[in-house]
């Protein structure tokens, strides 16, 4: 376990210690339909763009090996979670 920084080894050491106790399946449960939720996309949108913005995002999608609407859907998440900010130029 040489590969282990101290943070983990503490954590391995207070769940060998009998320290950790099942929440039990409740809340797994919960937890389980939470994430299932948050990955569910149930809303369908329309969109204009230009031609070229279109094929740019085609082109990056490709890029990346995912459909674009994928790339289109996280964009926007991004966008939405802060981790991308709009350019202000």
């Amino acid at each position: 376990m040489d590969y282990l920084d101290q943070e983990e080894k503490k954590i391995i050491e207070s769940y060998e210690n009998g320290e950790w106790v099942s929440s039990g399946e409740g809340i797994k449960e919960e937890i389980r339909k939470a994430a299932k939720n948050s990955t569910l996309k149930n809303k369908r949108i329309n969109i204009r763009l230009t031609e070229k913005d279109f094929k740019d995002i085609q082109v990056k999608a490709m890029e990346e090996g995912i459909p674009y609407q994928t790339l289109i859907s996280s964009i926007i998440h991004k966008y939405n979670k802060g981790d991308l900010k709009a350019n202000s130029d």
